[in-house]
């Protein structure tokens, strides 16, 4: 049996809690052994609060058919006479479309008073491969797209909603919720919202933010000290931010200060930079080399350009599938004059043939 669901003498914290409670959910997925079983059935018998924790994380990850049928591990009801009040009726008719009556009986009896609650707290993680882009859709309505090869932490508490992009490239549409802010960390910087639209792209040269609606605050403080007030629900911003507002870029990196404003973006340059949501790159006279080095993104295919000056003079405009090197190709060499070479399995060079 894991470590994890071991029963403690002492009392456990909302956060331990909430690590034990998706641990489980996860373990679902893959149909408990008889020994994890009578072990969630002591872990939910020993204290109240651990089934109300679980039922959140379901519920949120949309795991109650598999609660359901493990209704019967669940602690008893006791058999009451009393009358269920109307407006309890309203709330058991939804809970009975998942579990059982006797887990619903059960949660009534300990606590007849309680309301059903939104989820405050969850951790997890989401990553994309090479070439394949994910939209998830957040437990407070966020909108969260990654682009190919991402990588993201997510961590929602009582008082912060944080997003940790490790890797890559996201794109978020963040639900208002002003007691709760939503901070994406990149990069080793701060980007703070409430409610609005934003692009963030962690590059080897630093993190592209692109505002497309609403205003957001890049905080002078490290992503670092910020994840470590996080842990006490309370973090403060203090010191300068800088405010990025719609149509407004800015590069960030560890190497300079804080710019001091934001340069504005044309709505067609925002277009072109996130054509990436809908499957597609669209190029407006970047180099040859620049285009490639875009496409190589998308695609597990590394592309050389041959020493020549002429490939250097190359500008590429026009819309281009990601993913599709063949039609990529076909259109290089019969709009371009640049022809293919391949090197390897994953290693092609391109040539100038005009």
């Amino acid at each position: 049996m894991s470590n994890v669901h071991q029963l403690h003498p002492g009392a456990i914290d909302d956060e331990q809690r909430l690590d034990i409670a998706s641990d489980w959910i996860a373990k679902m997925d893959r149909e408990l052994t008889a020994e994890e079983r009578e072990a969630l059935a002591q872990w939910l018998h020993c204290d109240v609060e651990n089934l109300h924790v679980l039922l959140e994380i379901a519920q949120m990850w949309d795991k109650m058919d598999e609660l359901g049928r493990l209704s019967d591990i669940f602690p008893k009801a006791k058999p009451t006479r009393k009358k269920t009040p109307v407006w309890m009726g309203g709330i058991a008719a939804s809970i009975l479309l998942f579990l059982s009556i006797g887990l619903y009986q059960f949660a009534q009896d300990v606590e007849p008073n309680a309301q059903v609650t939104g989820v405050i707290a969850m951790q997890s993680s989401y990553q994309t491969a090479v070439g394949e882009s994910n939209t998830i859709n957040l437990p407070d309505d966020s909108i969260l797209v990654l682009n190919t090869n991402s990588f993201v932490q997510v961590k929602y508490t009582a008082n912060e909603r944080i997003i940790e992009l490790q890797r890559g490239e996201i794109n978020i549409e963040v639900a208002h919720d002003k007691s709760r802010p939503l901070s994406v960390l990149a990069g080793g910087k701060v980007i703070r919202a409430v409610g609005t639209a934003f692009n963030v792209d962690v590059r080897p040269s630093g993190v592209e933010l692109i505002v497309t609606d609403g205003k957001v605050l890049v905080v002078k403080k490290s992503a670092e000290a910020f994840l470590k007030e996080s842990h006490a629900d309370q973090p403060k911003l203090m010191g300068t931010a800088l405010a990025v507002a719609k149509d407004e870029r800015v590069m960030l990196n560890n190497r300079e200060p804080l710019p001091s404003v934001a340069s504005k973006v044309a709505p067609g340059e925002i277009a072109t930079k996130l054509s990436w949501r809908t499957g597609n790159l669209i190029f407006r006279g970047e180099s040859l080399e620049e285009a490639m080095a875009e496409i190589s993104r998308y695609t597990d295919i590394h592309f050389e350009l041959a020493d020549d000056e002429n490939l250097k003079k190359i500008k590429v405009a026009g819309m281009f599938k990601t993913g599709d090197v063949n039609g990529l190709l076909n259109i290089l060499d019969q709009n371009f004059n640049v022809s293919h070479e391949k090197l390897s399995r994953n290693n092609i060079k391109l040539n100038y043939d005009g």
